[in-house]
């Protein structure tokens, strides 16, 4: 295709290509071009040709293998979403936006021109304001997790130049979690959200090793544990959740270990190269940690209390085939079983004791056996949390106290595609879509968190990912074969699939997603459907 230099319109130079003929794609069809060795996402809706960046800004995934519906692409590989007429992004995780590129047609030909200086660029960052020292207004957010940042980052994109300040008991800045038990022994430097860079231009104040020990609701006032106090006129809470400890006699042993921190898992890591370990728990974080594990301690056991793995949210048999992966690797299960007692020797773990009689030889002991909502310091602040200490919010992201909102894994929450069902769900893209929705209600917008659930996990570099919400599902309908490990799963309920899982096959719950984000039902009678020609696959 030919290519061409020539100055733009504010005499910046540009390259543009011609990139295809305007007959090569119909409406709703988007196709992967390059001009001047840049990729580009082309896609075409109602007679009118779009041009953005080709990769999502999330962790790079070809957005031409996503889902296109309506006028934003789905990524394939973890949900995001980004408008094809702007770049913006829609829907998360990710941060950034897209680098959206000059389209025109002439003579039946398609050319897209890219301004020099964004020729490398695969995304960028929305326009934001900066601070005014003028405006006294404190907006504090309490946590340093991805519902902190995105409230912090919509408000500057709002206009908001009041003072931002986020306090995080963590060593570090707000980072991308996700990676620490997929990938324990990481790089501080490399899973950082923003720079410090960042943070300093837009007058963003994060204030790591800072806990927060009381909220005075009535003077608007918090207090940290070193007794110093901060003002604030609005408040967010996204503290996250902590892992629950061990209970049994033994879990105070050296040796003993919950996954929390960058900190936890650079120990964890190291602690374990060439020993003994046994994981306590056969959920997500359990079984990420077992799969990383696999080839890097001299044996791993995991102990859970179900007969597989995510027998409770993904059902038995992906639960059956994914514990079969880690058998491969030499991970041995004892399952529908539990630790009764952790024996030490020297005040370090020697020994975990199980129910049913089977003593394993352990070095180190890491447990993942669920959270704890981090809401312990509201006590006394009238701001409402549900029986498992979850923070009470609306959709507006509102709590039961007026300037207070709360995001992210501490809250429980109005799920819209269940009927505003409360739900406390702890996803990376429910965080952020969350600190979005709190940020533009602080701001008077009125916004609802709609968004609907989506996650993954890995294990030995396989991704399973899912969307929707299936508590309560009766039935699954799998496309494909569990047992070959290529498949789609769809959680049956009422007639209706509330959730759907897959294995290898891409972009089928990206697609989903879309579908539930868009109001539209999947039967049960699609689901069964031999023919899913539905899904546009």
């Amino acid at each position: 295709m030919s290519q061409s230099r020539e100055p733009g319109p504010h005499g910046e130079e540009e390259v543009t290509g011609q990139v295809c003929q305007e007959d090569d794609l119909q409406d709703g069809q988007m196709r992967e071009v390059a001009v001047a060795d840049q990729k580009v996402l082309l896609v075409r809706i109602q007679g009118q040709f779009y041009a953005v960046g080709s990769q999502c800004s999330h962790y790079n995934a070809p957005l031409i293998k996503g889902a296109l519906v309506g006028d934003r692409v789905r990524c394939p590989f973890h949900g995001a979403c980004f408008s094809v007429k702007t770049g913006d992004i829609e829907e998360y995780p990710g941060l950034d936006c897209l680098p959206s590129y000059k389209v025109k047609v002439v003579d039946g030909n398609v050319y897209v021109s890219i301004s020099k200086s964004s020729l490398k660029l695969s995304k960028r960052v929305k326009e934001m304001c900066r601070m005014s020292p003028d405006i006294k207004q404190v907006v504090l957010l309490v946590g340093g997790g991805p519902a902190s940042l995105v409230c912090a980052e919509t408000l500057r994109q709002n206009c908001f130049q009041g003072r931002i300040v986020i306090l995080t008991k963590d060593t570090l800045a707000p980072f991308d979690k996700p990676k620490l038990s997929k990938a324990l022994n990481v790089d501080s430097g490399s899973i950082l959200l923003r720079s410090a860079d960042f943070y300093q231009q837009y007058g963003i104040e994060v204030r790591t090793q800072t806990e927060v020990v009381s909220v005075n609701s009535d003077d608007k006032v918090v207090k940290m544990s070193d007794g110093t106090v901060q003002q604030y006129d609005q408040l967010l809470i996204s503290t996250g959740c902590r892992a629950r400890p061990l209970s049994c006699p033994g879990s105070h042993l050296r040796g003993v270990k919950l996954l929390q921190s960058y900190e936890d898992a650079k120990e964890i890591h190291a602690s374990c190269l060439g020993k003994k370990a046994v994981v306590v728990g056969a959920s997500f974080i359990g079984m990420e940690v077992a799969s990383y594990l696999s080839d890097k301690a001299a044996s791993v056991a995991l102990v859970g209390k179900t007969a597989f793995p995510y027998e409770r949210s993904l059902g038995p048999e992906i639960g059956k085939m994914s514990m079969q992966m880690l058998e491969e690797q030499n991970v041995k299960f004892y399952m529908s079983d539990e630790v009764t007692e952790i024996r030490g020797e020297d005040g370090k773990v020697k020994e975990v004791v199980l129910k049913g009689g089977a003593i394993l030889e352990a070095d180190v002991v890491i447990a993942g056996i669920g959270v704890i909502p981090n809401s312990d310091f509201l006590a006394g602040s009238r701001v409402e949390v549900d029986s498992k200490k979850a923070v009470i919010v609306d959709k507006f992201m509102r709590t039961s106290v007026a300037g207070i909102f709360s995001a992210g894994d501490v809250t429980s929450f109005p799920l819209s595609i269940r009927d505003d069902q409360r739900v406390h769900i702890g996803h990376w893209q429910m965080s952020q879509a969350q600190g979005r929705v709190a940020a533009l209600n602080m701001l008077n917008k009125p916004t609802k968190i709609e968004s609907v659930p989506f996650f993954w996990t890995v294990l030995l570099g396989k991704s399973i990912r899912y969307t929707g919400y299936g508590e309560g599902y009766t039935e699954i309908i799998f496309k494909g074969s569990v047992e070959d490990r290529k498949f789609l799963a769809f959680y049956i309920k009422d007639g209706v699939a509330v959730a759907a899982a897959s294995l290898m096959f891409d972009p089928a719950v990206a697609r989903i997603a879309e579908l539930m984000a868009n109001g539209q039902m999947v039967t049960k009678a699609q689901a069964q459907a031999a023919d899913l020609s539905w899904l546009h696959m």
